[in-house]
């Protein structure tokens, strides 16, 4: 094997997130950024001589030509295996589970998640470590101190290695072991839920529509809800995958699934709707006439949880992003088990789960999952609801009026305003922060501040502190509105703004969210003075 060793140095702008890296699709084409990154990975978990890593992502535009260049630079740095999903592919828990099952040294997942793809559109990297899960920071602080420092990347001159078929291939003495990307998750998910309750719910005439939104679910959805499920041929729509998500935008919310939401709303309306992302990570629930939020729905996961095989001894515990609503406490409380309010980011829900102090975990951003994976999983979570439909033979609608008659009800919204230039997200950030210790006692409308403060976490698992994760204010009666700004794209800044109230009383449990919210969306626009320093009077997306 003849390795090139190419000299370099620091590109600007490769430190990773929560997430990984993630920037435009043509920022990673530019000459030796991918490999940059790629070489910095290796360096910041100690080297890869000698280890195994699973390699794969969802499909969209640069994938299988990124693979390629990190199956070469693997082979000059010494790695002794790589698995990796035919043609490139694998759906980020169905990645998480084969570093799992294999025991290898982590993985390598290419994927921006929701954001959208193609050539002007957004690329990412990120290396998830031997629990499946996303790396933490004491290791992606390595991984971008050695982005700051490099002077050389490794790299084989070699051929393309033929990914279009299940087998094993080699550079020089690497394996490369090219597998079938659904087979392992399938088997998964066999063990995990009744799939002879499944097919007899199907055959009974139920009706699903599963939207993949062009992405990587889509050839796992075929091959579990039509195949093995027996669910009718076009119950799986936008099921392959594409480049570019067929020009859309691959994250499933009410305002980029909205052919689902049209069906669903629909007269003749199937009883059952979901959709994934770009790349299967999250999910979106619907019934007949019904959206379930995230938040609602990780509570009615908690509350149903043992009509599933693999849960049927009960929950160990729930945990949380701060973010999402308090609705699974409630649940918690009275099944009598721990629940934990983490930051956002899948990798503090890591700890509790290889720590055994919960089961069920979720983010108010469409991500649920359990100790089955390491990652957020969105057809783990379409299978625990049909599970549970199975089981009740309740529809989703009566199902959640259920919920809020015996729970309450946390109206909840979030609203975005995305591409906010940064300097002015960050200066209506920093001044709302300085405000917070004033807050108390000032009224809004008809609304009153209890509280207002920054959210901070102590990992119970390792004692780790993690500050200035989003801030909280507080109103009289329980309502509260959190402020952060994200982290997903790769332009300007998102603002995110959260709204939570509770409402137990049973002639108000079936109002407009919007509505119900709306004392609750008119203080939190004064106090942080939104349309002031951004100019933006309404938010681009409401979910």
């Amino acid at each position: 094997m003849n390795i090139q060793t190419v000299e370099t140095t620091p590109i600007a702008g490769q430190k990773p997130g929560t997430s990984g890296l993630r920037k435009k699709t043509a920022v990673f084409m530019e000459p030796h950024f991918l490999e940059n990154y790629v070489q910095s990975i290796f360096d910041g978990i100690g080297g890869v001589a000698g280890k195994s890593l699973v390699v794969g992502g969802d499909g969209r535009y640069y994938n299988e030509s990124a693979i390629q260049i990190i199956l070469r630079m693997a082979a000059a740095n010494g790695a002794a295996k790589i698995i990796v999903g035919q043609n490139g592919l694998l759906s980020t828990p169905a990645a998480s589970h084969l570093i799992r099952l294999n025991g290898t040294d982590g993985g390598l997942i290419l994927s921006a998640s929701h954001n959208p793809g193609g050539p002007n559109a957004d690329f990412g990297l990120k290396y998830n470590t031997p629990n499946g899960g996303p790396a933490p920071e004491n290791i992606t602080d390595k991984i971008y101190q050695a982005t700051t420092t490099i002077t050389a990347y490794k790299i084989a001159e070699a051929h393309d290695v033929d990914l279009t078929t299940p087998g094993q291939a080699r550079i020089d003495t690497m394996l490369i072991e090219i597998v079938d990307p659904t087979a392992d998750y399938i088997a998964l998910m066999e063990e995990l839920f009744d799939f002879p309750a499944l097919k007899t719910l199907f055959a009974s005439g139920f009706t699903m529509a599963f939207d993949a939104m062009h992405a990587i679910t889509g050839p796992y959805a075929h091959a579990i809800l039509e195949d093995r499920l027996g669910a009718p041929a076009g119950t799986v729509l936008n099921g392959t995958p594409s480049p570019d998500f067929g020009g859309g935008h691959p994250d499933p919310n009410p305002i980029w699934a909205k052919q689902l939401v049209d069906i669903m709303m629909g007269k003749n309306a199937p009883d059952f709707g979901a959709a994934s992302d770009g790349d299967g990570d999250r999910n979106m629930i619907m019934g007949r006439g019904i959206y379930v939020t995230p938040s609602d729905s990780l509570a009615l996961l908690a509350a149903h949880a043992r009509c599933a095989p693999a849960y049927e001894r009960g929950l160990l515990g729930v945990a949380r992003s701060m973010p999402t609503s308090g609705a699974v406490d409630r649940v918690a409380d009275k099944l009598g088990i721990p629940a934990f309010e983490t930051p956002t980011g899948w990798k503090f829900f890591g700890n509790l789960l290889d720590a055994g102090r919960v089961t069920l975990c979720g983010e108010e951003s469409a991500g649920t999952g359990s100790t089955h994976v390491r990652e957020k999983d969105g057809l783990w979570a379409v299978l625990l609801w049909l599970n549970i439909l199975a089981t009740t033979r309740k529809s989703v609608a009566d199902m959640m009026a259920q919920h809020w008659a015996e729970y309450g009800r946390n109206y909840y919204s979030r609203h975005d305003f995305e591409d906010v230039d940064a300097d002015k997200a960050h200066a209506l950030f920093s001044t709302l922060r300085d405000k917070l210790p004033s807050l108390a006692g000032q009224s809004f409308g008809p609304l009153t501040v209890s509280s207002a403060s920054e959210f901070a976490y102590d990992d119970p698992v390792d004692g780790s502190h993690s500050a200035a994760q989003g801030l909280i204010i507080n109103f009289d009666g329980g309502a509260r509105a959190v402020f952060r700004l994200s982290g997903t794209g790769t332009v300007g800044a998102t603002l995110r703004l959260y709204l939570e109230a509770l409402q137990t009383d049973p002639a108000a449990l079936h109002q407009d969210p919007q509505v119900a919210l709306a004392d609750l969306i008119a203080a939190a626009h004064t106090i942080a003075k939104i349309q002031g320093f951004t100019g933006r009077a309404a938010p681009d997306v409401i979910t």
